[in-house]
C-alpha cells in the first residue's frame, strides 16, 4: 500500500509528529511504501535546521532526516506556511534577499501541487495533527 503523510502541528506543541514518525516506521517494516510527507502549517517546525533539543530528548528532525536518507522519502515543507513562520530555504532566502537557509537536511520546500499530487497517486492519505 502506499500512503502519502500530512503532518500539521509543531513537534514541541503535540506528539502527532512523532506519531507520524513511528507509523511510518511500522508502515515500511511491513514494506509499505511512503510517498511523500507533507509538512503543512506548524508542521513545517520540523523541519527547522537549526533545532536543538537536549541531549535526553529524542531529536526528531535528525530522525526525519536520516528516515528521508535511508528510505528515499519525499519530505515537502509548504512554501506559504513556510514563509509565514520565517523558514526559508536558500533559493527563497536568496530570492528574499536575506541570508538564511533554516531547512534541514533531507527537505525540500514546495507548494500544495504537491500535497495534491500524493493524494491523487497513493492509496491512502493519512493526517496527522
Amino acid at each position: 500500500m502506499k500512503f502519502a503523510i500530512q503532518i500539521n502541528t509543531s513537534p514541541y506543541h503535540s506528539n502527532a509528529g512523532h506519531t507520524a514518525y513511528q507509523f511510518i516506521n511500522a508502515a515500511l517494516a511491513q514494506k509499505h511504501e511512503i510517498f511523500r510527507v507533507f509538512f503543512y502549517h506548524d508542521g513545517i517546525y520540523h523541519a527547522l535546521k537549526y533545532t536543538t533539543p537536549p541531549d535526553d530528548e529524542f531529536a526528531l528532525t535528525k530522525q526525519w532526516s536520516n528516515l528521508a536518507h535511508q528510505h528515499q522519502i519525499d519530505l515537502v515543507v509548504c512554501i506559504s506556511a513556510a514563509q509565514r513562520r520565517g523558514l526559508l530555504c536558500a533559493d527563497e532566502s536568496h530570492r528574499q534577499g536575506k541570508q538564511d537557509n533554516d531547512l534541514a537536511d533531507g527537505f525540500r520546500i514546495s507548494g500544495l501541487g504537491q500535497l495534491v499530487e500524493a493524494t491523487l497517486v497513493s492509496d491512502r492519505f493519512i493526517v496527522f495533527g
